[in-house]
């Protein structure tokens, strides 16, 4: 039995499960190469042996016009409990099971990151620390957390998350979603506004809603001409959700002061994206829920399911 644990860019899965319990017979690769920007054809011909392919997320998009590329396919694990670049629908009319893995503490650890990104921007860690590794001194006058207005945008169970550590942390929360409710506000200690109001009142807007057609450029010019000129803008959730050009603009031009961003429209992010060459802007690897502790989870859940599988009795089908 052939099976790939793709995008595995640390090299890492390897260690983090019991990989013999699948039994000798189980060839395993972990392919550390993204395979996500090559042409279908050549991704097509990079998987075609493989009767087992574990995603890391939505890190490899499994597309209809791939899968029908994938003849041996049988089993897909991919891990967390949903995966929309996963086409379930084309794969299951094919034969192919599909199953997913727990959450691992990505709850915590998304939060936490974004916390790290607002700190970061607020006090220019990044630049100050590498004048500190050129033997300078100050640089910079930051700004506290605490007396902020902290903009949520989405306070379901990450945004809920968020809602608890800005008020630990002494900020003024307010959010806003298209189906957010005043109990919801209530039970969290969270002044309820409108969309606009969102905008123009956030010091800092950190964004946790899950990517749709409906949210998908949910953050464009119109949104940053709203914005406080020393606002600072984290994104933890997806790319999509903000327009990427609008984005670069607003930071050029310091329409607003900063931005952390730990997700993007094209991962990995290339290497001359003009992201990288912004001093307003912390970046970190969509390293949101990338801790050991998410990960031994993901990989024991994906040994799991193919055994599972193997034996005849899936486990976590994904819907």
């Amino acid at each position: 039995m052939r099976i790939a644990v793709l995008d595995d860019y640390q090299q890492v899965a390897r260690g983090m499960a019991d990989w013999s319990a699948l039994g000798e017979e189980a060839r395993i690769d972990f392919l550390d190469r993204p395979l996500a920007a090559l042409p279908l054809e050549a991704a097509a011909a990079a998987l075609a042996e493989y009767e087992v392919l574990g995603l890391m997320r939505e890190r490899m998009p499994m597309p209809a016009a791939l899968l029908a590329r994938l003849p041996r396919l049988r089993l897909i694990v991919t891990t967390g409990a949903r995966n929309p670049s996963l086409d379930v629908a084309a794969a299951r009319a094919r034969g192919i099971t599909v199953c997913h893995t727990g959450g691992g503490e990505s709850y915590h650890a998304t939060t936490e990151l974004a916390l790290a990104l607002m700190l970061n921007a607020l006090r220019h860690l990044p630049g100050e620390e590498a004048r500190m590794r050129q033997g300078l001194w100050q640089g910079s006058v930051g700004r506290t957390l605490h007396g902020r207005v902290l903009g949520l945008a989405g306070l379901g169970r990450l945004g809920g998350r968020m809602a608890e550590l800005g008020r630990a942390f002494g900020m003024e929360v307010i959010a806003w979603s298209e189906n957010l409710t005043a109990a919801r506000c209530a039970e969290l200690g969270v002044r309820q506004v409108g969309r606009e109001a969102l905008f123009r009142g956030a010091e800092i807007l950190s964004l946790h809603l899950v990517l749709s057609e409906r949210s998908r450029g949910l953050v464009g010019p119109a949104e940053f001409a709203l914005m406080r000129p020393d606002a600072v803008l984290i994104n933890t959730s997806r790319g999509p959700l903000v327009q990427e050009a609008a984005l670069i603009e607003a930071l050029r031009s310091r329409r607003i002061a900063a931005a952390g961003l730990d997700v993007y429209d094209q991962e990995p992010l290339p290497a001359d994206h003009p992201l990288r060459g912004l001093d307003n802007v912390v970046l970190s690897p969509h390293l949101g829920y990338v801790t050991e502790g998410t990960y031994r989870v993901f990989f024991r859940d994906m040994v799991e399911a193919i055994a599972a599988w193997k034996a005849g009795a899936p486990v976590r089908l994904l819907d």
